[in-house]
C-alpha cells in the first residue's frame, strides 16, 4: 500500500472513529499515533517516538509535551495534542513555550483530525503564529498529502521543506482570504468592483445591492471557468475518440446505451461551484441514467444531490431540500444558480 493509500485509510478511520472518542487520551491513542504510524515512524520504538518528551523552559523543570519524533538522535518535530472536538489555538500554548528551547524545526498541533504544522519562517528559533501547512483529514485534497508526503520518514529533508514553506503559508492564507471573499464579499472588496461599474456616489443601499451582485457574479465566473475548462477537455476527448472510430468501426446498439451530454455535464460543473463554498467538490459525483442525470455525494444514492432532466423540450432540476423531492422547470441552465439555497440546504441536510 502506497503512502496516498495509507493517508486516505486513515481519514476513514477518522471520521468513523471521532464521534466513540471521549477523552484526549483517547484521541492521542486511536488518531494521532496511527497518523505517526502512517508517516513511517515506529511509535512503539523510544528512538524513534518519544511519548510525553521533556521540555525543561526557565526555572520550569519537567514540563513535557505529548510526542517528540527523533531522526539521528535529535528531535525534529514536537506534537501538541488536543481532545478531537477542541478548537485549535496557539494561545498560551505549550507548543509555542517548547519551540524554542527544543532544536525540533516543526511544531504540529492536533486534535487527530486537523494538523497544524508550524516552524520559524520570520524569526529564528520562535515559532510563527500562523502555521504553513494544514491539514484537514476529513477533507483532505490529493495536493495537501504530497505536502504531508515530505515528512514521512522516508522523504523526510528540512531543507526542502524549509524551501518550500513560505510559499506554502502565503499561498494558504491568500486561499483562505480569496475563499472567504468569495463566500461573502467584504465592504472593500464591493466597493473595488462597484467603483468601476457604478459612476455615482456608493450609498449604503448601492452597497446592499452590489453585495449580492459581486457574490452572484464569483459564482458565476467559476462556473464558467469551470464549464470552457470541461469544454476544452471534451473537445480534446472527442477528437481522440474520432480518430479511434476511423480506425476501428465500432458496432453500438444505441437503445441500450446511456449517453451523457455536454449539456449535464455543464449542469454538474455549475452544480459543484455552487457546493464548493460547503465541501470539497471532490466528493460530489455523477450518475446517467435513461431518464435523468443525477449528482450525488460521496457517490451514494443514500445521498441525491439533485437531478437533472435535460434531453427534452422543456428542461428541470429536482431537488431533495425538503422531506419530499420537488420538482423545478429551468429555461437555461444558469438558472440552476437560482436555486442554490436549496442545493446548500440538502448538503447541509447530509
Amino acid at each position: 500500500m502506497d503512502f496516498k493509500d495509507q493517508i486516505r485509510q486513515l481519514c476513514d478511520r477518522v471520521i468513523k472513529l471521532k464521534d466513540q472518542i471521549q477523552t484526549e487520551e483517547a484521541t492521542k491513542h486511536s488518531l494521532v499515533m496511527p497518523f505517526i504510524q502512517a508517516l513511517g515512524y515506529d511509535v512503539f520504538n523510544p528512538c524513534e517516538v518519544v511519548p510525553e518528551y521533556t521540555c525543561d523552559i526557565g526555572t520550569k523543570k519537567g514540563e513535557k509535551i505529548d510526542y517528540a519524533i527523533f531522526k539521528d538522535n535529535q528531535p525534529i518535530m514536537l506534537i501538541e495534542c488536543k481532545h478531537w472536538a477542541a478548537n485549535l489555538t496557539l494561545h498560551d500554548n505549550q507548543l509555542l513555550r517548547y519551540f524554542h528551547v527544543s532544536k525540533a524545526k516543526f511544531g504540529i498541533l492536533t486534535n487527530g483530525l486537523t494538523y497544524k504544522f508550524y516552524t520559524d519562517l520570520e524569526a529564528t528559533n520562535k515559532m510563527d503564529e500562523k502555521p504553513f501547512l494544514d491539514i484537514d483529514l476529513t477533507d483532505l485534497k490529493d495536493n495537501m498529502i504530497e505536502e504531508l508526503k515530505k515528512f514521512h520518514k522516508s522523504y523526510f529533508d528540512i531543507d526542502t521543506i524549509i524551501n518550500t514553506a513560505t510559499e506554502l503559508k502565503y499561498t494558504y492564507e491568500l486561499k483562505n482570504l480569496i475563499n472567504k471573499e468569495i463566500v461573502n464579499p467584504s465592504e472593500f472588496m464591493v466597493k473595488h468592483f462597484a467603483k468601476q461599474v457604478y459612476s455615482s456616489i456608493i450609498t449604503a443601499k448601492v452597497l446592499e445591492q452590489f453585495t449580492a451582485l459581486v457574490k452572484q457574479s464569483f459564482s458565476q465566473v467559476i462556473g464558467e471557468y469551470i464549464t470552457n475548462t470541461f469544454k476544452t477537455a471534451l473537445n480534446k476527448e472527442a477528437d481522440v475518440i474520432d480518430k479511434a472510430d476511423e480506425s476501428t468501426p465500432e458496432i453500438v446498439d444505441e437503445h441500450k446505451r446511456v449517453v451523457t451530454s455536454a449539456e449535464e455535464m455543464e449542469g454538474f460543473f455549475i452544480v459543484k461551484s455552487i457546493l464548493r463554498q460547503k465541501i470539497d467538490s471532490n466528493r460530489i459525483f455523477h450518475r446517467d441514467t435513461m431518464s435523468y442525470f443525477g449528482i450525488l455525494l460521496d457517490d451514494s444514492n443514500r445521498k441525491p444531490i439533485c437531478r437533472l432532466m435535460l434531453d427534452k423540450e422543456k428542461k428541470y432540476i429536482v431537488l431533495f431540500d425538503d422531506v419530499k423531492e420537488r420538482k423545478e422547470q429551468i429555461i437555461a441552465l444558469d438558472d440552476i444558480y437560482l436555486h442554490s439555497d436549496a442545493l446548500i440546504k440538502t448538503i447541509d441536510k447530509y
